[in-house]
């Protein structure tokens, strides 16, 4: 049974040179042709990173006899027509979060893989870090009782070349809220097991964000299991360290190092007995991701995340952003 993919590349991004490319080739697979809406980016892009042919043209792409999945980082407002393509071309879709910028546009896209019969997912990496694997395991083992709390710091610095449309286009999905407390969502709902059901936040401007986007966020969200979680996401703290805790009636998990798109961090475990380390086996998180997509495009198993887990995690976002905005709070499932 065929695992390896031949991709297209449906914009000419930062991540995709970065991570996704390096990935998609780790496992076998070839990246064939990248499209761009400008030509000299897209031939550039092409000539760097070794892909045969670059293309203005998205139709010529998505229905290209020689590429067999699209990886979609273009910005945000661009991703639903671009799935509908690719699906409409029978081809296998893996789409940067968040998916879209209404919860409309999110489950038609959904909708509209199944329909046409593609895998789809959603390019959520922390889910594919061994600190958060290892401890979802550990609370599903029962190691810290029943879960109470939990605790995410996930306020970094927006390196200049990010900076673009993340903090001056509100059309695009820009702010931190779109870009990163997403990711938070979806860690929580992965390591926790469980649905958020309603959340507070305030928002910060500090300077970076542009044309009224916030810049810093933190809040509070309840979960269907009864656990209070914290998160606090920034573009502008330079000295901050990620981390992710969890703390229930009979001990604690305390990960450090690890919202990250490396593969790093440590986990503790905290209880009556002391305190030990989790064992850890770090891998590439964007290869592992790739492999378990290629595996589901051969009929077995899913994606790391599906294309629900990524609605669920935009209906997240969507939530804080009106918490924030109204002074009160918000329930998730009314947006889900």
């Amino acid at each position: 049974m065929k695992r390896s993919l031949r991709w297209g590349l449906i914009g000419a991004s930062t991540i995709a040179s970065e991570h996704m490319v390096g990935a998609m080739r780790a496992n076998g697979g070839d990246v064939v042709a990248v499209f761009s809406s400008d030509p000299s980016r897209g031939q550039r892009y092409a000539e760097t990173h070794g892909i045969p042919r670059s293309t203005t043209d998205l139709a010529a792409l998505v229905e290209a006899p020689d590429i067999d999945a699209v990886y979609i980082s273009t910005t945000n407002e661009l991703h639903r027509d671009q799935v509908f393509a690719a699906a409409a071309a029978g081809k296998h879709v893996m789409c940067e979060k968040p998916l879209a910028l209404t919860l409309a546009d999110a489950r038609a896209m959904v909708a509209e893989c199944k329909r046409r019969g593609v895998v789809m997912g959603t390019n959520h990496h922390l889910r594919n870090a061994a600190t958060h694997r290892a401890m979802r395991d550990a609370i599903a083992q029962g190691r810290i009782g029943r879960p109470l709390f939990a605790r995410v710091f996930h306020a970094v610095y927006l390196p200049p070349h990010l900076q673009g449309w993340r903090i001056k286009r509100p059309g695009a999905g820009g702010g931190v809220i779109l870009d990163i407390t997403v990711h938070d969502a979806d860690t929580l709902r992965f390591v926790l097991d469980d649905e958020p059901e309603s959340v507070s936040a305030m928002v910060s401007r500090a300077g970076m964000g542009e044309a009224g986007l916030e810049d810093g966020v933190m809040g509070v969200v309840r979960f269907a299991g009864g656990v209070l979680a914290q998160f606090h996401d920034a573009f502008t703290t330079r000295y901050a360290t990620t981390g992710f805790e969890v703390h229930g009636d009979e001990g604690s998990l305390v990960a450090t190092d690890c919202m990250t798109q490396q593969p790093k961090g440590e986990v503790a475990l905290r209880t009556a007995d002391g305190t030990v380390p989790l064992s850890l086996n770090h891998e590439n998180l964007y290869a592992r991701s790739i492999r378990l997509f290629q595996d589901a495009a051969a009929g077995a198993g899913a994606p790391a995340a599906t294309g629900e887990d990524g609605v669920r995690s935009l209906a997240f976002a969507l939530a804080t952003v009106e918490a924030a905005e109204a002074g009160r709070g918000t329930s998730i499932a009314s947006q889900g």
